[in-house]
């Protein structure tokens, strides 16, 4: 179930149709991440290097270079840190377009299924901070797991296997279901999630391909969202045929 769920959620992964969502997706991060980039600069050259030159006042001119090569190297570490935000700052506008992402695998892979509900925007907006909020908890959670020996590389995995597998088939399922009955559906099924959020923590573990880590998550739990229901359907109609 978790394999035919990844298989069609990546063969539609490069379609025409999330190649939008992505660049769309993409071009608005890197919006933000620019826009981060300058106001923090402006800032800094504008309390740091006076403190900086009011500190020294008797500094040679000739020392006046150290003020430029720390604006320098304050932007190259700037820079540096925007880069490990590029996952997490796209998982949460990533976030504002997962409804796209699941109206295009309902219409193209279950077109005799009623389609989902969108969520409303305020929850969209909601969901989005959501996810951007477990995407940055989980890989704080690993990083301080890394300290624990034994440990390492396999906390990352489960940790964002969790989070991820949570969140994003609870997002799935509230397209047909309320919130209450989403939470009761993915722990009845606990332990497929999880798996299924394995092999999403696995997704996200590839620098550059990681970038397309919301999309991959949201169509594949929409199938395994699809496929789990349908196995619930059919284990209860089973259940009626054998009391009848």
């Amino acid at each position: 179930m978790i394999l035919d769920a990844a298989r069609a959620a990546i063969s539609r992964l490069f379609s025409r149709e999330f190649r939008s969502v992505f660049f769309k997706t993409l071009g608005l991060t890197l919006l933000v991440l620019v826009g981060v980039w300058l106001g923090t600069k402006e800032l800094f050259e504008y309390f740091a290097l006076p403190w900086f030159d009011a500190f020294f006042p008797d500094m040679p001119s000739w020392l006046g270079w150290l003020s430029f090569v720390a604006a320098i190297a304050a932007g190259l570490g700037l820079a540096a840190g925007l880069a490990l935000l590029i996952a997490p700052v796209t998982a949460v506008i990533a976030g504002l377009f997962l409804d796209d992402v699941a109206e295009v695998v309902e219409k193209e892979d279950y077109p005799q299924d009623p389609p989902g509900k969108a969520l409303p925007l305020g929850a969209a907006i909601a969901t989005s901070i959501k996810f951007f909020g477990v995407v940055i908890l989980g890989n704080i959670i690993a990083l301080l797991l890394l300290l624990v020996p034994g440990v390492n590389i396999l906390a990352f995995f489960l940790v964002n296997g969790y989070l991820l597998g949570r969140e994003f088939f609870e997002f799935a399922a509230m397209r047909f279901r309320s919130e209450a009955d989403a939470k009761a559906l993915r722990r009845r099924h606990a332990g497929t999630i999880f798996l299924a959020g394995l092999v999403i923590a696995g997704f996200l573990a590839v620098p550059i391909l990681n970038l397309l880590t919301p999309l991959f998550a949201a169509a594949m739990m929409v199938h395994l969202h699809k496929l789990i229901s349908q196995e619930d359907a059919a284990r209860t109609a089973r259940g009626v045929e054998l009391r009848g």
